[in-house]
């Protein structure tokens, strides 16, 4: 991850706290379950999951309504001085740990904030265990890191669950363009060889014609990452996400754990998921051209009926720190997929160069030789 890049805006959630049903202790979920297991008298507090689909709401009405309405929630924050994420703690808890840089949070003054509710989520499959595991097989394999880096990076143990907020788009798109078609055909032709002699080849060349159209597109859960926390193009290597799975979201699930609340709005996630749907929408009109080969010289997309979902995704994350430097690294909790930061060991590389040439220089020679 590209730490000059790291620009986090972070707030999450601050929900009450889930207690037992027998004692009234404060239970956290566990991972791969759909239960609360008390941890002193060892009731299991089932999460009824609703056998309900997820509701796809209208993004117009919402943008017309300027985010504002029954779907709304009002959450405290506090702000981490070291990285910029503004996060809440849980009720009563003064002091913690950012989740993405390992700077002490202390509560001095508190803000708040309004946002769109999440209406479904992912809840975590991977353990924390579990996804130290897949850490360590991911350290393991990183061959140029610095010594005493591999070591000092797995001692690492401020593993933290986040939810990560995402918007999900469907949309009907039709699309004018106009461009060229290119159909290839082979001809002879006669030249000069190097020696002065006449010879002949076959090339391919080109014809082009003019064209337009028009095409329908849809597109359906459109996923667009609404956190500046972390860079989307690190978070993007955690996918395939299982979205089939989506679950209506229960504040059980995000008992114990984080829940980031969106830095990238409703209107503005669109604009992201728009670029995530040009190219497809390239490619179909490179279909409708037909032919060898493909040029666009316009298009106007229309959008239309669209929808939108708010959900929680989940990862691991932790920070460590190695010569001064903070690197972070991500796990996604329900396939335990691993992306994360590390530093280099130049003279590592060199030598590697260096086999490689040696081993190319010794080929030659024993070739040479035979």
């Amino acid at each position: 991850m590209d730490e000059q890049n790291f620009n986090p805006e972070l707030s999450e959630t601050n929900q009450p706290d889930v207690v037992c049903k027998n004692c009234a202790a404060k239970l956290v979920f566990e991972p791969g379950t759909t239960s609360l297991a008390c941890p002193y008298c060892g009731t299991v507090n089932e999460i009824e999951i609703r056998d309900e689909e997820t509701e796809e709401l209208d993004f117009e009405e919402h943008i017309q309504l300027a985010e504002e309405g029954s779907e709304i929630e009002e959450v405290s924050t506090v702000a981490c001085e070291a990285c910029g994420a503004v996060t809440t703690l849980d009720k009563n808890v003064v002091s913690s740990e950012c989740p993405f840089c390992g700077n002490k949070l202390i509560v001095k003054s508190e803000s708040t904030t309004k946002i769109i509710k999440p209406k479904s989520l992912l809840p975590f499959k991977i353990t924390v265990k579990e996804a130290g595991e897949h850490f360590k097989k991911w350290i393991r394999k990183r061959w140029f890191a610095p010594p005493g880096f591999k070591k000092r990076a797995t001692q690492s143990n401020q593993m933290s669950g986040v939810y990560l907020p995402y918007w999900t788009y469907d949309s009907d798109t039709y699309t004018e363009y106009r461009g060229q078609r290119g159909d290839d055909y082979q001809e002879t032709e006669t030249y000069t060889d190097g020696n002065g002699k006449t010879q002949t080849r076959t090339v391919t060349r080109t014809r082009w014609t003019s064209v337009s159209g028009s095409v329908d597109v849809f597109f359906d859960d459109v996923l667009v990452l609404a956190s500046k926390s972390l860079p989307d193009k690190n978070v993007t290597v955690l996918e395939p996400w299982d979205l089939e799975n989506l679950t209506p979201f229960d504040e059980k699930f995000l008992s114990g754990f984080k829940a980031e609340t969106y830095a990238i709005g409703l209107k503005d996630g669109f604009d992201i998921a728009k670029v995530k749907m040009d190219p497809i929408i390239d490619s179909h009109i490179r279909s409708d051209i037909g032919g060898d080969r493909q040029r666009i010289t316009y298009k106007n997309v229309t959008y239309s009926n669209i929808t939108f979902k708010h959900t929680l995704l989940p990862i691991w994350i932790s920070a460590y720190r190695f010569k001064n430097k903070v690197y972070r690294f991500i796990v996604n909790g329900r396939t335990g997929k691993v992306q994360g930061e590390r530093p280099w060991c130049w003279w590592k590389i060199a030598l590697f160069i260096l086999a490689i040439i040696a081993v190319i220089v010794l080929l030659a020679y024993l070739g040479e030789n035979q």
